[in-house]
């Protein structure tokens, strides 16, 4: 083996290594006589000797007579420094002399024999020469490590640059591997880099590696290493060759960056504060940390606003975890689980973080102090020492000039101690969390302000009614979707008729919520007029066009038009149900036998597009059956179209199930969890009133039959035992029936309906509607409508295709006069 310190070149005999070209290099062993005990056919190329005339004859007969003389002396020179390197003059058969360059190592054999190991090479031409002495000192200068391994891939020569990277000087490397001097780094994969070059003779460049050197062992190092094969003149491989260079701070930088990076795709990918909380801690390990737990003020978690600045007294504001995470399964260092509120002693440093707005760092804890939590749920409680943690910074959460929580980083494995660097990286991305926080926080408050809205705006109740039984289900969209404006309603009609409504405002957020709340105001008070469903929708759609005029004067955009409705009245005498939709999804009718079927109702322009006129669609309704209403919203989970309707009819048709079940079934089934938008869906069982709850009595238009008119009233209601009833009845009766035979034409018709309340009806065919007005006390009529305005709860005037009807009701004796609701989906 060749010696691994090489000498001055100015000066061979110094007896100090210089670099050598082992790949040009003939080996030659001397016994400790001076005898030639190998000859290879490196030499003989070298010498132009052959083995025979070599082998067993002493070296010096080799060598001129001038450096033959100079053997003794390079011997002793050799014995005292380790080796020599430098200059011989050797004689070819001819007598001709030939420059060689020769390393001598003095070695020994397993039996402790002592023997000389030359490696000698022609020496370079002039030119070489000149510049050789210069290249050896750039090698033994430079700060790139190099070193060269045997086929065994033991050390066989170093620099002394290599020093640096650990190890020890070059001499105690010779005859090791890379593992048995450098325990702290993956040997294993950098030999399989070797053998590779060995095995292909491809060089490898550029190879990068991580880890822990032995001249730094508190602390990863990274170097990028270069390998190349040198092989002999026969082109057999003699080992590799290998330079390091330091790149640490180029590979922290780069990670720091990759951590940058992932923090910004990772931190701030939802609108929930306490989800971004997390994402957080789960970026920073293990890349920076440990451990990171993050605590949130609980205000910023209810999304309300914070104060402004440091906070004066940090010490009594509540935190709540919001994120933690550990290389320890279970995040054993945490006490509180996420949601809980974490307490720390007043001196403790995130309560001087939060109160003074700057970080905090520690290169050491003391493993005798305690933590610094101040109550621990249980009791449990430890020192530093005992959970591992050696090294902490603590980093405010601060966007906007405002305070929001703090966020804590530990280290337990390893000795690494948190740097500068190590602060400024997690402050660089906690103020990017930090900003995603905020913005999660104002819009949970925005959404938090849109949905109390909204649930203000929707129906809290159902109207006392005979005709249905309502369930109803609204999911609002996640929290990366805007509030929609989606709606429902269920209104009291006269006749004991009720009108289901269902309707879709385009656009999102609280601008859709208000909007919407003025579209119900606005069917609900056409509702009252007793309009078919077809004007109501004409009227509506003007209201829409009217408030998108109003909207362009402030921006543009208007968020009304676009919008969808459908208006249905039941109507459970007749037992029909007529419906119009401007451009909403047409209902499903689930069939007492759980047959579902879809309407062919036609479907109108949206509200204020205008365009075709909107038509109404009669729909003979069985009892027992179930008209589902729903807004689109219900199938963005689904595939669009047949597919989706599809789907909508199986959920419809499970059976076994109560009508509320049912409602929350269908929207389990098809409203994802994750959906953009929102949905409502509206189920109405339907009911028939049975004809011993209402009487029928055709009339002819004589002023006679005012008289015949009070009697079959009166004698129904002592039927069905209300008789109290009865005074109040005969009136409105006598004044209903004098009108329409007076001011009406056409066939005359009385309707008695025993319903949440008494409700008495004249129909005629006439379009004219009366109207009430106070007679001065010299007239002789017009009394008639004020009276009954008087003596009932509600009146009013409906039209038909026919005529009209004249109706009045009245509550029974006991009954509060105000109206009934009940919950939405309780039965009546």
């Amino acid at each position: 083996m060749a010696a691994d310190r090489a000498g001055d070149p100015a000066d061979s005999s110094a007896g100090r290594y210089a670099s050598f070209d082992v790949a040009d290099a003939a080996v030659l062993l001397v016994d400790a006589r001076g005898r030639v005990e190998n000859w290879p056919g490196t030499a003989e190329r070298l010498l132009g000797r052959p083995a025979r005339d070599t082998v067993g004859r002493p070296a010096a007969d080799l060598l001129t007579p001038d450096d033959a003389a100079r053997l003794p002396a390079l011997a002793a020179e050799c014995r005292a420094h380790g080796g020599w390197y430098g200059r011989l003059a050797a004689r070819r058969p001819d007598g001709q002399p030939a420059g060689v360059q020769a390393q001598v190592v003095p070695v020994t054999d397993r039996a402790g024999r002592a023997h000389w190991l030359i490696l000698a090479a022609a020496a370079p031409a002039h030119g070489w020469e000149a510049s050789r002495p210069v290249l050896e000192r750039i090698v033994a200068t430079s700060p790139v490590g190099m070193a060269i391994v045997d086929t065994d891939l033991r050390y066989v020569w170093s620099n002394p640059a290599l020093e640096q990277f650990g190890g020890g000087p070059a001499h105690r490397r010779l005859g090791r591997r890379l593992g048995e001097i450098q325990p702290g780094l993956d040997a294993a994969a950098l030999e399989a880099q070797m053998r590779r070059v060995l095995h292909t003779g491809e060089p490898v460049t550029g190879y990068e590696h991580a880890g822990r050197v032995v001249s730094d062992p508190y602390h990863e190092r990274a170097q990028t290493m270069s390998f190349v094969r040198l092989d002999d003149p026969d082109g057999r491989p003699l080992g590799v060759c290998y330079t390091v260079i330091d790149v640490t701070e180029h590979y922290r930088s780069r990670r720091q960056l990759a951590l940058l990076d992932r923090a910004g795709e990772y931190i701030g990918r939802t609108l929930d504060v306490m989800q971004t909380a997390q994402d957080l801690a789960d970026v920073a390990v293990p890349e920076l940390a440990d451990c990171v737990v993050v605590d949130l003020l609980d205000s910023v978690v209810r999304g309300e606003e914070p104060l402004p600045g440091p906070l004066s007294d940090a010490d009594t504001v509540p935190l709540r975890r919001g994120g933690q995470q550990s290389l320890r399964d279970g995040v054993p260092e945490s006490t509180v689980g996420i949601g809980g509120l974490a307490g720390y002693h007043a001196s403790s440093p995130p309560v001087r973080a939060l109160a003074g707005g700057g970080s905090w760092r520690a290169e050491r804890l003391d493993p005798r102090d305690p933590d610094w939590v101040a109550e621990v749920p249980g009791g449990r409680r430890g020192h530093f020492g005992e959970l591992g943690l050696h090294t902490a910074m603590v980093v405010p959460i601060r966007a906007r000039g405002t305070t929001m929580g703090v966020t804590t980083f530990f280290r337990s494995q390893g000795d690494d101690a948190f740097t500068e660097d190590d602060l400024r990286l997690a402050e660089e991305f906690v103020a990017r969390a930090a900003v995603c926080m905020d913005n999660a926080r104002r819009y949970t408050r925005e959404r938090q302000t849109a949905l109390a809205l909204q649930r203000s705006l929707l129906p809290q109740s159902s109207p006392a009614q005979d005709a249905v039984r309502v369930a109803s289900a609204y999911r609002p969209a996640n929290e990366l979707g805007d509030i929609g404006g989606d709606w429902f309603d269920v209104i009291a009609l006269s006749g004991a008729r009720v009108a289901l409504v269902v309707g879709e405002v385009t656009g999102h957020g609280i601008d859709a919520v208000a909007t919407m709340g003025r579209l119900r105001t606005a069917v609900q008070t056409l509702a009252a007029l007793d309009l078919r469903p077809e004007e109501v929708l004409a009227h509506l759609d003007d209201v829409v066009d009217r408030l998108a005029r109003e909207e362009q004067g402030r921006r543009t955009g208007a968020v009304a038009l676009g919008s969808s409705c459908l208006y249905a009245v039941y109507d459970p005498i007749g037992r029909t149900c007529t419906m119009a939709s401007a451009g909403h999804p047409a209902p499903a009718v689930v069939a007492p036998d759980r047959t579902v079927t879809s309407t062919d109702l036609p479907v109108g322009p949206q509200l204020g597009v205008g365009g075709l006129p909107f038509e109404s669609f009669e729909l003979p309704v069985a009892e027992g059956s179930v008209l589902a209403l729903y807004t689109d919203g219900l199938l963005s989970g689904v595939a669009p179209g047949r597919t989706g309707r599809e789907r909508l009819h199986r959920a419809l048709a499970t059976p076994g199930l109560t009508l509320d079940a049912l409602c929350s079934h269908v929207v389990d089934e098809l409203v994802s969890a994750r959906s953009l938008d929102d949905a409502a869906l509206l189920l109405a069982e339907t009911r028939a009133l049975d004809t011993g709850r209402y009487a029928t009595w055709d009339l002819s238009a004589d002023p006679a039959v005012v008289a015949e008119a009070r009697a079959v009233v009166t004698g129904q209601l002592e039927r069905w035992g209300l008789a109290d009833l009865a005074f109040t009845t005969e009136l409105v009766v006598s004044e209903l029936v004098t009108n329409a035979i007076r001011y009406a034409a056409g066939p005359i018709q009385l309707r008695l309906i025993r319903g949440q309340n008494l409700i008495c009806e004249v129909s005629d065919g006439s379009s004219t509607s009366p109207y009430l007005r106070h007679s001065r006390t010299t007239d002789e009529g017009g009394r008639g409508l004020f009276l009954i305005s008087q003596f009932t709860d509600h009146w009013g005037t409906r039209y038909t295709t026919r005529g009209k009807v004249i109706w009045a009701e009245q509550p029974f004796s006991g009954q509060d006069s105000g109206p009934v609701v009940r919950p939405v989906g309780e039965q009546a």
